[in-house]
């Protein structure tokens, strides 16, 4: 009789421990939501301090001025002060991207295609990628100074190429990336199907692979735009920046950071607030960029 009445004595404490198992686990994920959610509260309350701030000190000097006036000194000897506009900077900053991201996308988009399609596991094909990965990570100053050993002192003065060689190395590696991650993503099968209709390797790749992936590498190469164009530090140590518009790749050139950066330490308040909108218009363009890769990367998905 003994025995009998003990047989159930085990489940119970088995549906016990799970119990207090279960509820402790229960305990563990809304703790770790709530971790998430206040997390997620602190990023949004910055990010939305960032923005307001740069809109309340940014838009009062916002006008026509600004994109069509290169940088004037400050007077104060009567009621009308000159303001220094930034169409210079606008300029500079155009240029130096867009022939940045012309000479690094080419580059990064052949090496991430040799990474994923001819050597994916040769030794040869992790050396680059540890390189890659390497650069992709490398703070940007240090570029600027390679940069400046290669280009700067050789030709005896900062210039515009030395700034859009900097920056294509910045882009480089974000291509590489990209182009890697979306041609690996494209079945296999797809490749063989292809090939096995008498299509060489090349054209496989320009016609096929291409064409599916190309909104990914294009997601990557906005991504690699919107990262060029706030950098400051490797174009203090390459292009430098001036006060006239230049259109001139020999001299120097200005940009939109460094000017931010020059006029915000000049102590006048109305560069001050010249170098606040030009803070706004770097950050909604930055912001306009990656706004345009998430949607293109959203589409694809």
């Amino acid at each position: 009789m003994s025995a009998t009445s003990m047989i159930p004595a085990a489940p119970v404490k088995n549906l016990d421990v799970a119990r207090r198992l279960g509820a402790r686990r229960r305990f563990m994920d809304k703790l770790v939501r709530l971790l998430c959610i206040a997390a997620m509260l602190a990023g949004l309350f910055f990010l939305a301090s960032i923005l307001f701030t740069l809109l309340w000190r940014g838009i009062p000097a916002l006008d026509l001025h600004v994109f069509t006036t290169e940088f004037q000194p400050t007077t104060y000897g009567d009621d009308t002060a000159l303001r220094g506009g930034l169409m210079h900077a606008i300029t500079g900053s155009l240029i130096q991207v867009v022939l940045a991201t012309l000479i690094g996308t080419p580059i990064g988009l052949l090496v991430g295609t040799y990474l994923a399609e001819y050597a994916r596991a040769s030794a040869l094909g992790n050396a680059v990628r540890f390189v890659s990965d390497v650069l992709l990570s490398a703070p940007s100053i240090l570029i600027g100074l390679f940069i400046y050993q290669l280009i700067v002192l050789p030709m005896g003065g900062f210039s515009g190429i030395a700034g859009v060689l900097a920056l294509a190395v910045i882009v480089i590696p974000v291509v590489v990336r990209t182009t890697e991650d979306m041609l690996q993503l494209i079945p296999n099968t797809l490749r063989e199907a292809v090939m096995g209709l008498g299509a060489p390797k090349w054209k496989m790749i320009m016609l096929v692979c291409y064409k599916a992936a190309m909104s990914g590498i294009v997601t990557g190469v906005l991504l690699a735009i919107a990262r060029i164009a706030g950098e400051t530090a490797p174009l203090l140590l390459t292009s430098f920046g001036n006060n006239v518009n230049s259109f001139n790749l020999g001299s120097a050139m200005s940009s939109l950071p460094i000017a931010i950066y020059q006029q915000a330490n000049s102590g006048f308040p109305d560069l001050i607030a010249i170098a606040w909108t030009g803070a706004l218009i770097v950050t909604l363009g930055v912001l306009a960029i990656n706004v345009a890769a998430r949607t293109l990367l959203k589409t694809r998905g």
